[in-house]
């Protein structure tokens, strides 16, 4: 693969990183600040950043990198407005044969938030939840049958506070109706198997840009605070801890890189391992980055107006939604056993 991005790759990159330094939160202040909220919201729509991967059954209007790439932008400046989520229900419901419409729906996911919510019948079984949530009143779910998958609607509960300042998260009750989509095709557990590539390459992807977004808060406070007469950057012990938490992310940015390629470029069993890869490492990652951010700061570090306990929260919660490090690992660990055992 060729990890250069390209001239619209980058363009596209440039454009996000605008718009979410205008309307994103520069404060844990603004984060109530719902008219900016809304415009943030607007512009997201206008943009149709939410509907890149519209298109046909077999090919989307633009590849899981331009995802990724949107993704890491928001999430580098904490930006509080549903993306991953509705360009993920637009992505299943294009597998299923549609050509996309302009609706918001989140993805149904179970409790532990380890994966899509996945139901044999009318109604959901368990209570379930749905993340990124702003703008829907409902949430895309599969019903199974037959080693085949539809595309199912759920109603959405009202928004509940959770770890992430930045995302809303919703609850599903359970013995909630599922309505099957009409005009929708089944899709094949390949199809599921490609789709949750993309859907844990682009939490890869935002744990990315949060670290990004904490790392560079924390650069900034180490160029301005002084201690002893000196700014604190300028410590060795202080540099050592920031070059370490660059070093994390750029490791993380190229295993993120090369899983959003794989997205579209291998087969969906290596497309799932390579997004594995990159998740694992990323969740690992991202937490020492994000202390390490905190730490930086020092006693202000732990107050409630310092935006870096925003990027931690942020990624706590990424690190779980579709798997965090143990179930990727284990997914890999039974790809590679799986391997051997054929061997034999």
């Amino acid at each position: 693969m060729d990890a250069r991005p390209t001239t619209e790759q980058r363009e596209l990159a440039d454009a996000v990183d605008r718009l979410a330094h205008k309307l994103g939160p520069s404060s844990v202040g603004d984060l109530d600040d719902h008219e900016r909220r809304d415009r943030l919201d607007g512009a997201l729509q206008q943009a149709g950043w939410r509907e890149l991967r519209t298109g046909t059954a077999t090919a989307a209007m633009a590849s899981g990198v331009e995802a990724a790439v949107v993704a890491r932008a928001l999430a580098r400046c904490a930006c509080d407005t549903a993306f991953i989520a509705p360009l993920l229900a637009h992505d299943l419901v294009r597998r299923a044969g549609a050509e996309g419409d302009d609706v918001t729906r989140a993805i149904a996911v179970e409790s532990d938030l380890n994966g899509v919510l996945t139901t044999s019948g009318r109604v959901v079984g368990t209570p379930a939840l749905a993340v990124d949530v702003a703008g829907s009143t409902t949430a895309l779910l599969l019903v199974e049958s037959d080693r085949f998958y539809a595309v199912a609607d759920v109603a959405l509960g009202e928004p509940i506070e959770g770890v992430d300042l930045t995302r809303a998260v919703a609850p599903i009750a359970a013995r909630t109706e599922v309505r099957p989509r009409d005009g929708l095709q089944p899709i094949s557990a390949d199809d599921v198997t490609a789709w949750t590539a993309l859907a844990v390459t682009l939490t890869a992807a935002d744990l990315v840009g949060a670290m990004e977004g904490a790392v560079s808060l924390a650069t900034e406070y180490a160029k301005d605070r002084r201690q002893y007469g000196a700014p604190i950057g300028s410590y060795q012990a202080v540099q050592h801890m920031l070059a370490e938490a660059k070093t994390l992310t750029e490791g993380a940015s190229s295993a993120m890189i090369h899983a959003a390629w794989a997205v579209d470029a291998l087969p969906p069993a290596q497309a799932r391992a390579a997004a594995a890869v990159a998740k694992a490492y990323a969740s690992r990652a991202a937490r020492t980055v994000c202390e390490t951010a905190i730490q930086v700061h020092g006693g202000i570090g732990n107050t409630w107006e310092c935006m870096a306990h925003v990027f931690l929260r942020r990624c706590l919660l990424a690190t779980e939604l579709f798997g965090g490090d143990g179930p990727q690992l284990a997914l890999l660990g039974h790809q590679r056993w799986g391997a051997v055992h054929e061997l034999r």
